[in-house]
């Protein structure tokens, strides 16, 4: 199985939970967005935003600078690349087992002779 950091691989999953910082990453994948940018299709205070975007911190799936009074962050790909790894390892699991299961049925339906 893939070795992963279950707190790292937690944080990435607590922060995709929310439908909001996945919006948020969507936009970053884009390119560098300002706090504020990130909060504006929300409606939501820079305040609102930037918890947001420190949950996605933690979880090493963005980045932010200060440039200035701006906040801008960026998308950062590894932690992405972990979780995606870790489900991956699941589907080839499942994939294997329901061909398993598609065989005997294939199996168990034909007429007997």
């Amino acid at each position: 199985m893939v070795e992963l950091d279950d707190e790292r691989l937690d944080a990435v999953f607590q922060a995709l939970a929310d439908s909001t910082r996945r919006t948020m990453l969507q936009l970053l994948s884009h390119g560098e967005c300002s706090v504020g940018e990130l909060g504006a299709p929300f409606r939501m205070s820079f305040a609102g935003a930037s918890k947001h975007v420190k949950t996605l911190e933690r979880a090493g799936l963005v980045s932010r600078t200060v440039q200035g009074r701006a906040h801008v962050c960026r998308l950062e790909p590894a932690a992405l690349a972990s979780a995606n790894a870790w489900l991956r390892y699941y589907e080839g699991f499942w994939n294997h087992h329901l061909d398993a299961l598609a065989q005997e049925l294939q199996r168990d339906a034909k007429p007997a002779k």
